[in-house]
């Protein structure tokens, strides 16, 4: 048990705070996995580069297989007409050769049991019409000759284009072959790495719920020190302080809402002070150079002590000034606040607000390097006073 200024404390055993090497060891832990994920992300940048090129390679890869096909339908069209023409040659031919054999074996018929010498002279027409008759069969044989040879002159042509449509088709269906063998191939590898994308993101995601985890522990590991810290100092101060022969918290006794408010704010003597730090559920993290500090500034502690008394306050002097009706310093009650100027003519000019416990005293957050204490309200600046009204 504590006696702090003739007031009996009793001890409180709380759980041992974060020590300086649990907060070391944590930040340790953050930038080993904020290096692990650096490097993955380096990987996976790596891997998405080779995605983009595997991506156009493949891109490459199926419009060299879709122009493969089409000089392939192609090379199958020419293919099936040079087999028409050779057919449709063909066919004069044997038609030809028909026309052919019917004249033979007519003249041969004609000629049959007959003296060529009788019929050229007792024949029709004579040996007039037999020299006719002669003319004309010998002018329909070289006709039929000609065309014979004009189809077989055709057929031979098209055999030759059918032969070299074939040996065409048969290198496109090759050719083809190796196209679409290579599209798949490239196909297959953006599937690869596609899939080695995704497992690489997989692994990143999985480090950065790590890395947050690790900078939650440190932040709560920092938080937690920086209170027990902060309680350690507000015990110091409170047996230190021994203004009227009465401690502190004998100060602020009541129920009304002033002293609740200033009980709210003593429990943090000893807190440091943190430009733009502290809020409704205590000391935090500030701005600039209150980043890296977990406290309070003096609008921060007025409004969080407030808040316990069920009155809300912004973060700023300017409207905490007028958050109620402004009290004349000689009534002054526990709670009130107290406000410093640089023109005490000038609200305006207001920098500064500290919380009355009584006694001419008060409790403050006051400057960057100092910490949560307890002053006199008497010094330069003091411009009034106001009790906020909730």
């Amino acid at each position: 048990m504590l006696t702090v200024a003739g007031l009996h404390v009793p001890a409180v055993h709380a759980k041992p705070a974060p020590s300086a090497r649990d907060v070391r060891e944590s930040r340790r832990e953050v930038d080993e996995r904020a290096k692990d994920l650096g490097r993955t992300k380096a990987m996976l940048a790596q891997a998405n580069a080779g995605l983009e090129r595997l991506a156009v390679a493949a891109a490459v890869a199926v419009e060299r297989y879709n122009g493969e096909v089409v000089k392939l339908q192609q090379a199958a069209q020419a293919y099936a007409d040079a087999q028409a023409r050779l057919t449709q040659a063909n066919g004069h031919l044997a038609v030809v050769q028909a026309e052919m054999a019917t004249f033979a074996a007519e003249a041969y018929q004609a000629d049959t049991g007959y003296n060529p010498w009788s019929a050229a002279v007792a024949g029709r027409g004579g040996p007039q019409g037999f020299m006719d008759r002669a003319g004309m069969m010998e002018m329909l044989a070289r006709k039929r000759t000609a065309t014979v040879q004009k189809v077989e002159a055709a057929r031979n042509v098209a055999d030759v284009f059918r032969r070299q449509s074939q040996l065409a088709l048969n290198e496109q269906n090759a050719a083809t072959r190796r196209a679409e063998a290579a599209r798949k191939a490239a196909v297959t590898a953006v599937e690869r790495q596609r899939a080695a994308v995704g497992r690489i993101g997989a692994e990143k995601r999985r480090l950065e719920q790590r890395l947050s985890a690790a900078e939650q522990r440190t932040a709560h590991l920092q938080r937690a020190r920086a209170a027990a810290l902060a309680k350690a100092e507000a015990g110091r101060v409170r047996l230190a302080y021994g203004g009227s022969g009465r401690s502190a918290i004998a100060l602020a006794r009541g129920s009304g809402r002033g002293s609740v408010a200033v009980r709210a704010a003593l429990k943090w003597l000893g807190t440091p002070y943190s430009w733009g730090g502290g809020n409704s559920r205590g000391p935090s993290y500030g701005i600039a150079h209150g980043a890296g500090i977990f406290g309070f500034d003096c609008s921060g502690l007025a409004l969080y002590a407030w808040s316990k008394a069920g009155v809300r306050l912004d973060h700023w002097t300017g409207t905490q000034w007028t958050s109620g009706p402004h009290i004349p310093l000689n009534r002054l009650r526990s709670g009130d606040l107290v406000f410093f100027a640089n023109n005490t003519s000038n609200p305006d000019t207001i920098h500064h607000v500290g919380i009355y416990i009584g006694q001419g005293r008060m409790v403050e957050a006051p400057y960057t390097g100092a910490r949560v204490r307890i002053s006199t309200i008497h010094r330069h600046g003091l411009i009034g006073a106001t009790r906020p009204a909730g």
